[in-house]
């Protein structure tokens, strides 16, 4: 089994920053992709920043030149640097985690962190 936990949110005014974490762990092999989402009330959860093994990046358009994702591989940690904050960025943020365990390949959620701009 894989454990995905995030933390780092909260309640931050218009134009701060916040840095999330999420750390993977249990009967991992390796992991491939790790990624951020987000879902607003009444939206759809969506993809926020993605990283691949090898370090390639993708962002959504609304966040780019203000969000930064990067990995840890030898902590199984993803983080995400959020800056200049709008209140539209305002969502529970979740982690998903691509990984190989002894059985399968997987994809694995953690339980979402909240993220609240004030404006």
């Amino acid at each position: 089994q894989v454990h995905v936990a995030e933390s780092g949110g909260g309640l931050v005014q218009a134009g701060g920053s916040l840095r999330l974490s999420c750390a993977a762990s249990g009967s991992i092999l390796l992991i491939n992709a790790m990624g951020w989402y987000r879902q607003a009330p009444g939206y759809q959860r969506v993809l926020v920043a993605q990283i691949t093994g090898g370090g390639s990046t993708n962002y959504a358009d609304s966040v780019k030149g203000r969000f930064t994702i990067a990995r840890d591989n030898a902590k199984n940690t993803v983080y995400l640097q959020m800056n200049s904050l709008k209140p539209e960025d305002t969502a529970v943020y979740y982690c998903n985690v691509e990984a190989y365990t002894n059985y399968a390949k997987g994809n694995y959620w953690g339980q979402g962190t909240q993220v609240t701009v004030s404006s």
